[in-house]
Order: structure tokens, then sequence, then C-alpha cells
């Protein structure tokens, strides 16, 4: 087989699921990641359709279910507290919810055994040759591997060394998120909450068991200029445009700074024409994130993972045609799945009349055949895409 030393840039959830697909089918993958270890915490990421049954192929399935976050009723109240309307079950779960933390531990001791792992470095730069791609690395020494893989998230590395700067391709849908891990002091069960104002959500649902819970943060803004790697400064940021706020929200603000997790970006998209150039492509968030707000990231990601593996494999390492294959079965799947993220302006609305309004739908939804549509709708989305045997 040609082609077979695969570095993957990011140990989240598409890295180490491509790693896992590789090395079944004979390839060497070793895996980069810029943080100390398997990142923990983080939010909940959903799974449903296709996505599920990859898991099920990799053996994986029982293993998730048995952390899964088992969220049931989603209640919107108001600054007293008082429910105001509830949102239907499985709309923010899928059909399978883990938090990002334990999917990604998962994924870490399934490929481990096979992966060579490398944390705390990262890819400083990227030399295609006919032979291969020379790689420099921040504190490694510098190697030399027959294909890259950019898997390393929204404001990817390898996609800026490859394909240029992230401007081009990342495409702001007018809001900022932030989530951290927080006691379960509202002793919630297997639930949450949301509370929302003009341009700005807040929600706290229970996590891992009922042992934790979650803090999640929305609101409206252009781009921001701030440091990607200044924690504090992202923080500071949080506070200031949630200073004025009721409800749970001033108690949640000093909880921050004893986040294990601390999590804080836009709520993005990344539209390319194309995801691989010469020896280095591109997977999961790196080449086509939806947003949480679609709540298909982890989903395609698993799926582009099975996808470019089993490509690879067929082509016998050819990554010219396997990379082309790859697109070619990926691109209507992820367009479809990137659509989910339209409707972010009824989930945190911007003008008074939209508020309103948003506050009358979740009000009736309950009561009206919509319910199911908005279950419907993504897990149409999720299962528009028929997975090729490569076994």
């Amino acid at each position: 087989m040609k082609n077979r030393n695969i570095l993957i840039s990011g140990a989240g959830v598409a890295g180490p699921a491509l790693a896992f697909w590789l090395s079944r089918y004979g390839f060497r993958p070793t895996v980069i990641e810029r943080a100390p270890t398997v990142r923990p915490g983080g939010y909940a990421v959903d799974f449903r359709g296709t996505s599920m049954r990859v898991l099920e192929r990799m053996g994986l399935l029982a293993e998730v279910r048995k952390l899964q976050t088992r969220t049931g009723a989603i209640t919107i109240v108001d600054s007293r507290n008082r429910r105001l309307a509830s949102m239907p079950d499985g709309f923010t779960s899928g059909e399978l919810e883990i938090m990002r933390g334990d999917l990604a531990g998962i994924l870490y001791e399934a490929t481990r055994q096979d992966t060579e792992y490398i944390f705390d470095d990262s890819i400083t730069g990227l030399a295609p040759a006919e032979t291969g791609v020379d790689v420099t690395l921040d504190r490694g020494e510098p190697r030399k591997f027959d294909l890259v893989v950019g898997a390393d998230g929204l404001h990817s590395k390898v996609r800026a060394l490859a394909f240029g700067e992230e401007s081009r391709f990342i495409h702001h849908l007018g809001y900022y998120i932030s989530i951290f891990t927080i006691p379960n002091y509202m002793n919630l069960d297997r639930s949450g909450l949301y509370y929302g104002t003009l341009g700005k959500k807040v929600g706290i649902f229970s996590a891992r068991r009922n042992s934790e819970a979650t803090a999640s943060f929305f609101f409206d803004s252009p781009v921001l200029k701030y440091d990607l790697r200044d924690i504090r400064q992202q923080k500071n940021i949080l506070r200031e445009r949630f200073s004025e706020e009721s409800w749970e929200v001033p108690r949640l603000l000093k909880m921050v700074d004893a986040a294990p997790d601390f999590y804080f970006d836009s709520l993005s998209q990344v539209k390319m024409n194309r995801w691989s150039t010469e020896r280095t492509v591109l997977l999961g968030d790196a080449a086509y994130c939806a947003s949480p707000l679609s709540g298909m990231g982890s989903g395609m990601a698993v799926v582009g993972a099975y996808v470019l593996a089993g490509e690879l494999k067929e082509a016998d390492g050819d990554y010219c045609f396997a990379f082309r294959r790859y697109e070619a079965l990926m691109r209507e799947y992820v367009t479809k799945c990137q659509k989910i993220a339209d409707g972010a302006d009824w989930f945190v609305p911007r003008t008074r009349l939209k508020l309103w309004l948003s506050a009358q739908m979740w009000r009736i939804l309950p009561y009206t055949p919509w319910k199911d549509m908005m279950i419907e709708v993504p897990l149409k989305a999720a299962n528009s895409i028929i997975l090729k045997d490569y076994s």
C-alpha cells in the first residue's frame, strides 16, 4: 500500500476517529495535539442517523451509550425562574448525546495502542514534495510523512498553512458562544433551563449523571478582535457582555474562573471550494464546520473520518483519487447539515419583534405538529449520505 504514514493534526473527535479506521486498514497514523493531553469536559455533542451507524461499525456505540447525558426536558424560564415554555425532547440532544470530553476519551482509548500520539506540540510548517510532506514542529524534530490531515478545528493551523488565511473560509453567523462546567447547584435531573433576553441566551444543563452541570452563553455580535489563546481576555469579554443581566447570570459569571474547561468562540461555519491540496486534506470542523447551533459537528466528523479512511483504503493509498472521492461523497451531506444552523436568529433573537415572536412560538410548539419537524429535519440531514461498506 502506498502513502501509509499519515500525520493527523488534532486529537479531538475527527482526528482519533480517522486514526481508528486508518490503523484498521493497514496505515500508520500519527496524531499531534497542541494540548498536553486529551481535552476533558466541554459541551455536549449529538449523534443521529448515519453517524450512529458509524459508531456501531466502530464497535463503540455501546460504550458511548454508557456515558450519554440522557438530557430530557428543556424549560425556558423568566428572570424569576418561572416556566414560560418548553422545547421538544430530543431537540437539543439528537438520538444520542455525550459530553465532548467523554467522547474524546473513548476514541483515544480505542486508538492509542495502534496510533502514535504526540501531545503538547503543533505543526509550524508544511513543505509538500513529490515523495511526501516535510513537517516542522513547534517542539519536536522535523519529520516527513506521506500525507497530512488537518482535523484541528475551526481555527485550523493546517488549513492556514496549506490553504491560506482563515478569513477566506470562516463565515461568521453573527453570534459568540461560551461554555464551561459548573457544579449542579440547581439540582437539575437530566434536564436543562434556558433564559433569554434581546440578543442573548443563557443555559444550564445537568451533565454526567447529574454530578455536574454545563453553563452556556450566547450573544449577538459582529466579529470581535481578541487573542484566541488568551483565556483571561475571553472571560473578560463574557463578563462585560452579561454584566447587567439577571436570573442566574451573576452567579454563573462568578464561577467562570473555577471552570476547568472554559470555551469561547464565534458561531461560524467553514465553507471551502475544496478540502484538499497536494498531499494535505482537511477533515471535520477544519473543512466544514457547521457551528454548534447545528448539532451536527461531531456526527459529520465521524462520518467524514469513515469515508476518508475508506476511500484511501479502496484507492490503495492513491491520495489524489481518494481525496476526490471523499469530497464527492461528503459534499451534499455537509451542505444539508450546515443548513440546520440557518435559524440562529430564532434561537437568539436580535430584534424585539423576533424576541416576542420566538417566545410565542416556543409556547405553542408542544401543541402543534411542528414539534416533530424540529426532530425530523436534522435527522433527515443526518441520513442524507449512504455509507459504503469498505470492509
